[in-house]
């Protein structure tokens, strides 16, 4: 079903930055009603775009459910830090598919391809800093991949 005044009005996507996350060895609190739970603690990070370029504070983290159908739904929580000191808060969302045998690969040393599993995540930013506003009123996707010690990011903001 087509639905009329919507045809020509594609999102596009635009980098916004990439973000590299190193993490604790996960909290594991272990089999709940809602699936296996874990919390991964971040240890630090570093992220960089076009228009903006930083560090992941410490402190942050992934409130992660290791589900019955195998996903890792995501629940995420951070603080970046700019170049120029402005603070942005960062939370989202996102789905990891066969998130434990990736992992499994990934600690045996193997470097898996991103077209061998699903991780997109929707990441969304609140900050005071003037510079940056335009961040609170931006709807982002992002795309992840697990690696050693942690996770990368690439992040698009939709226009």
């Amino acid at each position: 079903m087509a639905i009329p005044g919507f045809d020509g009005c594609e999102p596009k996507l635009q980098h916004l930055l990439d973000l590299h996350v190193d993490l604790e060895a996960p909290q594991i609190i272990g089999q709940t009603p809602c699936g296996m739970r874990q919390i991964f603690i971040v240890k630090a990070g570093s992220f960089e775009g076009p228009k903006i370029k930083g560090t992941l504070l410490p402190g942050g983290g992934d409130w992660a459910t290791a589900r019955p159908d195998g996903a890792v739904q995501l629940d995420v929580r951070g603080t970046l830090k700019t170049d120029d000191g402005a603070l942005l808060y960062v939370y989202y969302g996102g789905i990891i598919g066969d998130a434990m045998k990736v992992a499994g690969r990934v600690f045996a040393g193997e470097e898996v391809p991103l077209s061998d599993y699903y991780f997109y995540t929707n990441p969304m930013f609140q900050t005071a800093a003037q510079q940056y506003d335009w961040l609170n009123r931006t709807v982002c996707l992002g795309r992840g991949r697990v690696v050693p010690g942690g996770v990368e990011y690439r992040v698009w903001a939709v226009s």
